[in-house]
């Protein structure tokens, strides 16, 4: 097994001990060393919050001194080390200072990557690939967030995967991404934004899009592949990259995965053959710990895997479905429209034939009724010959959907356009079926794509984006 030292440092689940009145005032708010503020907000307020004195981190990248940071719907904590002052003003749902925290063991996982990494530098291999699991709610993304923020502080760029699609990464809900992180990540924004999404205060990220265009990683026949891809693309990337290479990555994954059935685990196994992972973080479940720490107890030593189990913060909360589809919407539309203020954006409206769409639409887990083309070898997974898509002509059901622009050319086999990376989205405004147009929004000015354009079940139709 890797040693990964200073890991075992144990941690009390934290509790609020400290409430503060839910105002709309400005108000000051003292944290001591080592403790935490939380706080929830919704969709419709906005707090602000501004480091007056001392040092203050929001999951892991540093606040600038004197710098208001506007929030909505955000669930967030503001973290000190060595004790700080904030100025809160606007409405919180929920807002408490937290005395205990797991921050300590994830500087501690943080120190072992690095220590990962040194020797990494020193053999000229590859630095840690890293694994993040657990159940929905876990806080996996917010650990992933700050084991980034931690690496880029140290003066390292890893390369940052999202396999989550309920999970948008610099792109937008229901796509696969990565990236390269040498720049802190973005305290309002979340990862930051990419170049089509509009200026922005931090640098941009150049991520790499696949789209997926389902919810759930157990639907259809895309998410082995589309990880096999992923693993390919990354790893091709990490052999040319000096610099990245010795950060290595950092992979967020999907809830769902981790519920396993009678303690195999085939996604979680397929995502850590594929990326040759060597370190797994283990967050909210004894069980699956339990499970993959027997699985891979006896590998030998060059292909040996650390199950690392990290507590949940007591910070986590449960994201209902309501706040997830609200997310998912403000999400999309910032791809569009921006986050307002300086950096907000004007989409281009075009009008476009029906003959000027090449439409394809993802076949979910309730469409599939194992149809498959002649000579099919009955491996619905990774057989090229295998129905991915249904070509489909546009009509009414497509509108106030996203549609995914990929860079393969529309007569290609099924399993070349699900391997192809995304160009960028098109949103469907308006489907004139009498006229046979269809009015899209995009990010930019052009003319309609002829690539293969795919049309998923994920994320749901978003009405109103417009007005």
């Amino acid at each position: 097994m890797i040693s990964l030292p200073g890991l075992h440092s144990s941690a009390v689940p934290a509790q609020p001990t400290e409430f503060t009145s839910t105002v709309a005032a400005t108000r000051t708010q003292d944290l001591a060393a080592n403790t935490e503020y939380r706080f929830e907000v919704s969709f419709s307020r906005t707090l602000t919050i501004k480091v007056l004195s001392g040092t203050a981190e929001f999951f892991g990248t540093e606040l600038g001194p004197s710098t208001t940071y506007s929030f909505k719907g955000t669930k967030g904590a503001v973290y000190t080390w060595h004790g700080c002052r904030l100025e809160i003003s606007g409405d919180a749902e929920s807002e408490y200072v937290a005395e205990e925290t797991m921050m300590m063991s994830y500087a501690n996982a943080h120190f072992a990557l690095e220590g990962l990494r040194d020797k990494a530098v020193q053999r000229g291999e590859l630095g840690p690939r890293v694994l993040v699991i657990g159940p929905e709610n876990a806080g996996k993304t917010s650990v992933v967030k700050v084991l980034t923020a931690y690496a880029v502080k140290s003066g390292r760029q890893p390369v940052v995967v999202n396999l989550d699609p309920r999970q948008a990464m610099l792109s937008v809900p229901g796509s696969f991404t990565a990236a390269a992180f040498s720049s802190i990540v973005d305290v309002e924004d979340g990862w930051g934004s990419s170049p089509i999404s509009g200026p922005s205060p931090v640098p941009v990220k150049m991520p790499l899009v696949y789209h997926y265009g389902l919810a759930n990683p157990e639907e259809g026949k895309l998410f082995k592949p589309l990880v096999t891809r992923m693993a390919l693309a990354v790893t091709s990337r990490l052999e040319e990259d000096k610099v990245s290479r010795p950060a290595g990555f950092i992979i967020d994954s999907p809830g769902a995965i981790s519920q396993g059935k009678g303690g195999f685990y085939d996604n979680i196994e397929h995502i850590v053959s594929e990326f040759s992972v060597n370190v797994l973080f283990v967050l909210g479940s004894e069980r699956l710990y339990s499970d993959l720490t027997r699985k891979y107890s006896n590998r030998p030593p060059e292909d040996s895997i650390s199950v690392i189990r990290l507590d949940k913060s007591g910070g986590c909360v449960d994201r209902d479905e309501v706040y997830m589809k609200q997310l998912r919407q403000a999400q999309i539309r910032s791809y569009f429209f921006g986050s307002g203020g300086d950096n907000a954006l004007a989409p281009y409206s075009q009008m476009a034939d029906f003959d000027d769409l090449n439409l394809f639409k993802t076949i979910d887990a309730s469409e599939e009724n194992s149809n498959f083309r002649s000579g099919d070898d009955g491996d619905g997974m990774y057989g090229s010959s295998a129905e991915i898509y249904e070509r489909i002509a546009p009509a009414s059901i497509i509108q106030n959907s996203l549609l995914a622009v990929t860079t393969s050319t529309a007569n290609e086999k099924q399993d070349i356009i699900r391997d192809s990376s995304v160009r960028g989205y098109l949103y469907v405004a308006d489907v004139d079926e009498t006229k046979k147009k269809v009015r899209l929004l995009s990010p930019q000015p052009g003319q309609t794509p002829s690539n293969a354009i795919v049309y998923g079940t994920f994320p749901e139709d978003i009405p109103g984006l417009l007005t």
